[in-house]
């Protein structure tokens, strides 16, 4: 698939891999196991966001996704609503840590953060609707983390990250995550691409499982 720069006017090519038949039943009989165990605790989390808060239980915002495409990313709310949107300004923060030779930092935004959403980040809990995403098959369970970058933020040999379904989890995520540099991040991303198989998707969702009960996803 062909992309468009419209900057440069030079067109980004995203060559997408076919998803094997493996992964998809994996993303399948792990959601769908998992989201019947998983409802009354989305629940709490939804009843308490919208008690706390009296706005919206779920933030919704596009993302660069499967060869270049953009689809929509669930989560759910643990910021406030903000009188005018914080994504520009959020791509052009993650844009710059492109190019810094040192650990990628999330911005701080902790003053806008509603009651109880530091906790559901540190937890990844508000991540949980994302499985949503996995059922329409617009993400996979394991794969390059979906950014607010676009195309043409991405280098030429960056781009190959997008051949393959985006993840809730991926080899970053348990390979150090924002104590890595951006390219390190990229690498580790390209490295998943050639090397994806069913033993790697499971030994990363196991990984995955020891980094959100022994560190803090900050």
């Amino acid at each position: 698939m062909i992309i468009r720069n419209p900057v440069i006017e030079t067109p980004v090519v995203v060559c997408p891999r076919q998803t094997p038949p493996w992964k998809r039943w994996l993303d399948l009989v792990v959601t769908v196991t998992l989201l019947p165990l998983l409802c009354p605790l989305l629940a709490v989390i939804a009843v308490y966001i919208r008690c706390v808060t009296g706005g919206p239980v779920f933030f919704v915002q596009p993302r660069v996704g499967y060869g270049g495409e953009t689809f929509t990313i669930y989560k759910f709310r643990t910021m406030r609503v903000a009188h005018q949107p914080r994504e520009e300004t959020h791509r052009r923060y993650v844009a710059e840590q492109v190019s810094v030779d040192g650990p990628a930092h999330k911005p701080k935004y902790q003053d806008e953060l509603i009651p109880g959403g530091k906790l559901l980040r540190q937890l990844s809990l508000d991540e949980l609707p994302q499985l949503l995403n996995v059922l329409q098959g617009n993400m996979s369970l394991v794969g390059p983390r979906p950014d607010l970058l676009q195309l043409m933020d991405y280098d030429d040999w960056q781009v190959r990250r997008f051949e393959v379904l985006p993840g809730m989890t991926g080899l970053w995520q348990v390979s150090g995550k924002n104590r890595l540099s951006f390219d390190q991040m990229i690498e580790l991303d390209l490295r998943y691409v050639e090397q994806r198989s069913l033993g790697t998707d499971l030994r990363i969702l196991v990984k995955t499982i020891g980094v959100l009960v022994f560190q803090r996803n900050e």
